[in-house]
């Protein structure tokens, strides 16, 4: 009948027709991947495939030209392409958050990068004193500029800044008395409760004030002969605000030192520079804790200092010492890739008329609107017609956070793409299946885009998309698989 639509049936294969292990590793494209990958993996991807194959088969589902030599070579080469991907992976952070936890927060700048590849590559001087030729402490390696930097006496490393209050806590506090303001009793991202953690480490906790006004007689009045420190603790991601009070470190100090009671200052962001100068929030910097009259801080490597994951303890020699005498610091101490990576950052602070430029974090910190407004404009044509007929694109003004619980309350002036559904008759579920699949198909890409969805629309925003890594965004749309 004219205008009729034929159909018809696949031609289907059966079990018997799926070829021998032996032959699809003799077709001349899987010799290429036996060379690639070896002959282990690859003869374990092709048992798994036909496994697969034979299953369909059986079903009667299996069509004849998935097992011809084109179809078993491409299926074959895709299945160990993915399999041998690592699962550690390049992104491309458009979330607007530039220390973001989940995507490695700091971004090492040039100079770390050189001395891990040469830590990676090559023996080094770890543990190893080259004056005397006898065993080194580790620690000395960024010891010397971390008390340039910061006023301190002394320093010592561990993994993470969690890890430092704990070690500082077990060290000095053990059956002892812990002295912290109510609105001071923080948790940030893991669940890390400080009340939990001074638990664990075997302080008791003293709480004093309330959430949002405490007092110096507060703390005065709890002081025992069971006091082991003082403690104040930075308000990761989030700010009281209205009819607050706290108490500074100086007071705390003045307070502290006729009881012999330590100050210890959990200041998270680890701020060793004004921002300000740069048009940045004000935070308080390692060194003014340090001259208000803390005994310890401990800080993190990776939020605002812009260098690995590490958590550092400053502060009082004989504090120090005691703290480096315990047990626990071996378990907690870091290795030479973390210290490779730590001192160049270090460095950098020692020329700081050069960070603004060197350091990567505070690059990406200080990226004028309009600047990250002219890369979202060059990019807007190429999104569009990746997307033509799909989503509506543009480019908009934004705000960008600093993250890691960083300045919780102060937002960047930024500039991206907003990617929305085209109207559909019923409305928000569908505007949401269509930004839900967006998001994932840029997931997916071989290198993935991570943005944000919120307010029925997809945000990509520029202001960590290196000016370099523009030509592969690009390129990577091309990829797109809606």
């Amino acid at each position: 009948m004219k205008g009729a639509i034929s159909l018809v049936s696949p031609i289907l294969a059966a079990a018997s027709d799926i070829p021998a292990v032996d032959r699809v590793l003799n077709l001349p494209q899987t010799q290429t991947l036996l060379t690639q990958y070896g002959r282990t993996q690859v003869t374990a991807a092709v048992r798994r495939l036909l496994d697969e194959l034979r299953s369909q088969a059986l079903a009667g589902t299996l069509a004849a030209s998935a097992i011809d030599d084109s179809s078993l070579s491409s299926s074959l080469e895709q299945r160990l392409a993915t399999a041998s991907r690592l699962q550690l992976r390049a992104m491309f952070n458009l979330t607007g958050t530039v220390l973001h936890t989940n995507l490695g927060r700091a971004l090492l700048p040039y100079e770390a990068v050189q001395a891990v590849i040469s830590a990676l590559t090559n023996p080094a001087n770890l543990e190893f004193d080259l004056e005397t030729g006898g065993r080194g402490d580790r620690d000395s390696l960024v010891e010397d500029v971390l008390c340039e930097l910061t006023g301190a006496e002394a320093a010592t490393i561990v993994n993470n800044n969690a890890a430092a209050v704990f070690l500082m806590l077990n060290a000095l506090a053990q059956r002892k008395e812990v002295i912290v303001s109510r609105g001071e009793l923080v948790e940030i991202g893991g669940a890390f409760r400080i009340p939990d953690i001074m638990q664990r480490a075997g302080a008791k906790l003293i709480e004093v004030g309330t959430t949002n006004r405490t007092h110096p007689a507060d703390y005065a009045n709890a002081i025992s002969a069971r006091s082991a420190m003082l403690m104040k603790v930075h308000c990761s991601n989030y700010a009281v605000s209205g009819f607050t009070s706290s108490v500074e470190v100086a007071t705390l100090a003045e307070l502290a030192r006729p009881h012999g009671v330590a100050v210890t200052v959990d200041l998270g962001s680890g701020t060793l520079i004004d921002l300000t100068q740069w048009g940045l929030p004000a935070e308080t910097t390692v060194r003014e804790t340090i001259r208000q009259g803390a005994d310890l801080v401990t800080f993190s490597g990776d939020k605002l200092l812009g260098g690995p994951q590490a958590g550092i303890i400053v502060g009082r020699a004989d504090l120090i010492q005691r703290i480096k005498k315990n047990p626990l610091k071996r378990a907690l101490r870091v290795g030479k890739l973390t210290l490779a990576a730590l001192e160049p950052v270090l460095r950098l602070y020692l020329a700081p008329e050069f960070l603004a430029e060197r350091l990567t974090t505070l690059r990406l910190l200080i990226r004028s609107q309009p600047q990250i407004q002219a890369q979202a404009e060059r990019l807007l044509p190429v999104l569009q017609v990746a997307l033509t007929g799909k989503y509506a694109v543009t480019a908009e003004a934004m705000f960008s956070q600093i993250g890691s619980g960083a300045l919780p309350v102060d937002q960047l002036p930024s500039y991206g793409l907003v990617l929305r559904a085209w109207s559909t008759a019923d409305g928000g579920k569908r505007h949401g299946r269509a930004l839900d699949k967006l998001e994932k198909a840029l997931r997916h890409l071989p290198r993935p885009v991570i943005g944000r969805i919120a307010s029925d629309a997809l945000w990509l925003d520029c202001r960590c998309l290196e000016e370099h890594d523009e030509n592969l965004f690009k390129v990577q749309l091309q990829d797109l698989s809606l």
